[in-house]
């Protein structure tokens, strides 16, 4: 026999733990994908059939429904409010968590480690808690000071700011602590300040955390529907809430409904596709020292 007989890796799976993987995966993936294929059969066809038993395979499809859902209701108008106070809340947000993240990560001062587990605190509290006091708050300046935030985009972008700044403050902190110091000392010795170390050296390194924390300060403010349901208008109203428009007294444009959350999940869907592999990083190497 030969002395380089060929020996069966240490790393190795049986067979039947392959085969296992497989048929969990396979479960999962088909009670993930049939949610999603019954939304989307059910977004090309007419009304009537949707309100018919459901056929797996429809017998006549139609884009009617993706054209009369900016009709029925002004869904274009929405589309502009969501992406308005997203955008703002996700901007804002990862910029008040940079500063913050940074002085967490690199300073040593008093009240640190209170801050620290007092900012991740703030995330065990249902957000339902903070809806009745941040409400009247936001009254009580109004009738002070004549600003005007509930009902308006301004009032939604501060209440989405305050809920998504503690996590990214807390992420984007143990992201630049997987970063070397001997990065910020050697641009304080080439003649950076702090903040220039910062912006030239901690910032460009720390891109896929940045991009994680922008991803989940805009999913969570994209799909929010019960504060946005009370501290909006007709005027300032954004799509969470805005779909509910497709039910009236009378009728539920089933239909429309699918097509309509088909057309507002392709902007969350094809930015976390495209940021992916940055999303996958900045969540996994802040763990990583």
């Amino acid at each position: 026999m030969s002395r380089f007989t060929e020996q069966p890796s240490p790393m190795a799976q049986p067979k039947s733990f392959l085969w296992t993987r497989r048929v969990v995966l396979t479960l999962l993936l088909t009670f993930v994908l049939v949610p999603v294929y019954v939304m989307l059969s059910s977004s090309l066809k007419s009304l009537q059939d949707v309100q018919g038993s459901f056929k797996w395979i429809p017998h006549s499809l139609t884009f009617k429904p993706y054209v009369d859902i900016w009709k029925t209701i002004p869904l274009a108008h929405y589309f502009v409010n969501s992406v308005i106070v997203c955008v703002s809340a996700t901007v804002f947000s990862v910029a008040l968590a940079i500063f913050a993240a940074y002085g967490v990560s690199r300073y040593r001062f008093m009240g640190r480690k209170v801050f620290t587990v007092t900012v991740l605190s703030t995330q065990m509290f249902p957000g339902i808690l903070f809806l009745l006091p941040l409400y009247l708050i936001f009254v009580n300046i109004g009738n002070s000071t004549g600003i005007t935030l509930n009902g308006s985009r301004l009032g939604l972008i501060i209440t989405y700011l305050t809920f998504s700044l503690p996590f990214s403050i807390w992420m984007l902190a143990g992201y630049f602590d997987s970063i070397p110091r001997d990065l910020d000392e050697a641009a304080k010795v080439d003649g950076c300040g702090p903040l220039g170390a910062l912006f030239r050296v901690v910032v460009p390194a720390a891109v896929p955390g940045i991009v994680a924390v922008s991803v989940y300060a805009f999913m969570t403010a994209w799909g929010e529907v019960l504060f946005a349901s009370v501290m909006t208008n007709e005027s300032t109203r954004t799509l969470a809430v805005g779909l509910r428009e497709y039910a009236t007294q009378n009728d539920v444009y089933w239909n429309q409904v699918m097509a309509a959350s088909i057309v507002v999940s392709l902007p969350v869907v094809a930015g976390f596709l495209l940021l992916q592999r940055y999303l996958v990083a900045g969540l996994t190497a802040g763990a990583v020292k």
